[in-house]
């Protein structure tokens, strides 16, 4: 667990799924067992901020921890900093090499700033050196028809996608943030917290 980098103890357990009936149940379920890993197929999950596509990235990573596999979790903006950062100190082989490593790699939210047009290619060589050997847990706000706009370039988009689409599990979430139903029942006061926004 800590060499995984988890950035809290979020459980699969923790996670409300009657606040967020549109995640599907028996495929989180299914992810858990870690069997997807052994196939080295991936997981996107996609949704609006705020629906807790982060706390189930951690909830599956840890389940994976548990089963035996080796986990890192990076948000998106890290991981393109250390490669850039890295193939700038003409080590760049050796960051992707650390990124490979780990059966499976967790990147937390994609698409929240878009990539400039190098970054995008490295974030394609580590795609590209982890298809078929490593799985990719995925968490992204932009629907993928939105990706060349995230990368900056429509082929480039669809080389990654076409990686980490061809053996993957995509669980989308459409609902409501828990961060906003906190504020809201914040600001409508202690009596009736449960109550909604107007």
């Amino acid at each position: 667990m800590t060499i995984a980098h988890f950035p809290s103890a979020k459980t699969l357990e923790s996670f409300d799924f009657r606040f967020q009936p549109s995640a599907d149940h028996k495929l989180v379920k299914e992810l858990a067992t870690a069997r997807f890993i052994s196939q080295a197929e991936n997981v996107l999950i996609l949704g609006p901020p705020g629906v807790g596509k982060t706390h189930l990235a951690i909830g599956l990573g840890r389940a994976a921890v548990e089963a035996g596999h080796t986990v890192l979790f990076v948000s998106a903006t890290a991981l393109i900093a250390h490669l850039s950062k890295a193939e700038g100190e003409g080590r760049l082989g050796e960051q992707l090499g650390f990124y490979a490593k780990p059966k499976l790699l967790v990147i937390d939210e994609l698409g929240y700033l878009p990539f400039e047009k190098r970054s995008a290619h490295l974030f394609f060589q580590l795609v590209a050196r982890r298809y078929e050997r490593g799985s990719i847990l995925l968490t992204t706000n932009q629907s993928v028809g939105q990706w060349g706009t995230v990368f900056g370039d429509d082929v480039l988009a669809a080389a990654i996608l076409d990686r980490l689409l061809h053996h993957s599990h995509t669980l989308l979430i459409q609902g409501e943030s828990y961060r906003l139903k906190q504020k809201s029942a914040g600001l409508m006061g202690r009596e009736n917290p449960e109550r909604a926004p107007a």
